[in-house]
């Protein structure tokens, strides 16, 4: 799969909190602001949600992922993100070998604040365990789920400087 072919830019029904879009048909890891699109091929399309910038200022001026044919461990980065005020890992939420690597973004990592669910995907991976969304938000649980984040860590939302 070419990374033209990764992005699918089409959000269907989104919940926006804050300034925060979320579109209802990903999976997200709300604690560590990933979200996941499961691929027809058994992949998945992985990226950071608006959350995640806007906690680095989003001020994005690095991304650096892992390398194709690397492994990924649930809980461990799947790559580097830098920003003016944050240097840390995109954690994942499975166990996997990266497939795709987003190599646009590399380039323009400012697609990470500008455009999260498109041009911003981050790479995608084959997960090595059957239940790899399991335990994650989607669909109408999108909502709660972030708007409890959002209460009891006071975020102002996203296009605002935290």
């Amino acid at each position: 799969m070419s990374s033209s072919d990764a992005a699918s830019g089409d959000d269907g029904d989104a919940v926006t909190l804050r300034g925060c879009r979320f579109p209802r048909r990903l999976y997200y890891d709300v604690v560590h602001h990933m979200w996941y699109d499961p691929l027809p091929d058994g992949t998945v399309r992985v990226g950071m949600t608006a959350v995640g910038p806007a906690l680095a200022g989003n001020n994005i001026f690095a991304f650096t992922p892992k390398r194709v044919g690397r492994d990924i461990e649930k809980g461990r980065s799947c790559a580097t993100i830098e920003s003016s005020k944050w240097v840390g890992p995109a954690r994942v939420a499975f166990d996997g070998v990266v497939e795709v690597v987003n190599e646009a973004l590399i380039d323009n990592p400012t697609a990470l604040v500008d455009d999260p669910y498109d041009a911003g995907w981050m790479l995608i991976a084959r997960p090595t365990g059957a239940d790899a969304l399991a335990g994650l938000v989607t669909g109408d649980g999108v909502e709660p789920a972030y708007t409890q984040w959002m209460d009891d860590n006071d975020f102002p939302g996203c296009g605002v400087s935290t």
